[in-house]
């Protein structure tokens, strides 16, 4: 059995979907493991240290894929991929299922396709949560590119010529990113501020030493606001409105808005608008960590930054992880490990990817030459 580990082809994923740590797990589990040259170096992994863990290099993407049964990627195969994955091979990455056009072009091809975001969040399948992993560096990184822009520092400081206030920051989306991006601030020292629809999370905001902007809700909001896996829903019209009308006060008197909503299977919600924007102060800055989605921000832009009117830069990263390649691709990488290694057959010393199993079954989107991930 074969294992193919090709280079990324989307223009900035820096990130590997296997390091040689573990590369010498699947060489142990009896595996061959081919990976493509130059594959890891991004994120500072070297042929010759996936040489070591005992793989073979590959020269090009068609050598790797050729004989894969099982290839691990990061991103989804591109239209110019799929020719060159062998038929019956199962194929794990980050697919982005509700928006991918390559969806029917999978089936063709005869794969079975493990959209790794599908993973269910319960306790046994924590360990392969590649969003919780991934979200978690996103948000660490966020707070540091946007202090990067910042032309002010984050935290107070008594000098001789005077106090230097505290940064005033605004998070919207307290999931693990978001959690993350209010500890990072609080340590910089700034002055955090954090909404969510989800009620639950005002006690881990706190707990970080956050304020928390509450929207009055229902009770029949509070018990619709998240899934049964923990994930936010989208929410009524009437709540948005009351959401936009709290979040525009906080947000327009804020040095730093950081937005991380999303929604799975769906388009971002939009939580600032241009006209919000327009009232916060010159220099002030707006990352946008949902724009791949459709985006937070009105205005936000894919991997651009804008400069509005009245001197708002807005922050259109699509890939924060991949901007920490290295340690982004070493969890990634551990995450595809262990959502592996359970379905491991001694017998047979290959994967057993058994569609029945409450965590590999959701993520299954394309399967026996038919397409079937229905969108929420």
């Amino acid at each position: 059995m074969q294992i193919g580990i090709p280079a990324e082809i989307v223009a900035g994923e820096t990130r590997v979907a296997a390091t040689p740590e573990t590369v010498k797990k699947y060489v142990q589990f009896g595996y061959t493991v081919v990976v493509q040259t130059g594959a890891g170096i991004a994120s500072s992994c070297t042929d010759d240290a996936y040489q070591q863990a005992g793989a073979t290099i590959a020269a090009t993407a068609a050598d790797t894929y050729k004989d894969a049964d099982l290839v691990l990627k990061v991103r989804a195969p591109q239209a110019e991929e799929v020719a060159l994955l062998k038929s019956g091979a199962a194929v794990l990455g980050l697919y982005a299922p509700h928006n991918n056009s390559n969806l029917d072009a999978y089936a063709q091809q005869g794969i079975t396709c493990y959209a790794m975001e599908l993973v269910p969040r319960i306790t046994r399948a924590q360990s392969a949560d590649v969003l919780s992993s991934q979200a978690n560096l996103a948000g660490y990184r966020a707070v540091l590119m946007a202090a990067n822009e910042y032309q002010r520092l984050f935290p107070m400081l008594m000098t001789a010529a005077g106090t230097v206030k505290p940064a005033r920051v605004v998070i919207l989306g307290v999931g693990v990113a978001g959690l993350q991006a209010i500890a990072t601030a609080k340590r910089l020292g700034a002055v955090v501020e954090a909404n969510d629809v989800r009620p639950a999370v005002k006690e881990q905001v706190e707990s970080l030493g956050g304020k928390y902007i509450e929207v009055q809700m229902t009770d029949e909001e509070k018990k619709g606001a998240e899934t049964a896996g923990g994930y936010a829903r989208e929410m009524s019209d009437d709540y948005k409105r009351r959401q936009l009308e709290l979040v525009a006060k906080h947000v327009s008197q804020a040095d730093i808005v950081i937005t991380t909503a999303l929604i799975p299977g769906r388009s971002a919600p939009r939580l600032v608008s241009a006209d919000t924007v327009s009232k916060m102060k010159p220099g002030s800055i707006i990352l946008d960590m949902a724009v791949e989605s459709g985006g937070n921000v009105e205005g936000s832009i894919p991997n651009e930054n804008v400069v509005t009117a009245n001197g708002v830069k807005i922050i259109g990263h699509t890939n924060i992880p991949a901007t920490v390649a290295a340690e982004a691709s070493a969890l990634y990488s551990r995450n595809l490990l262990n959502f592996l290694q359970p379905m491991y057959d001694k017998e047979t010393k290959a994967f057993n990817l058994n569609s029945q199993d409450d965590v590999v079954g959701p993520t299954i989107i394309v399967s026996g030459g038919q397409v079937v991930y229905k969108k929420p």
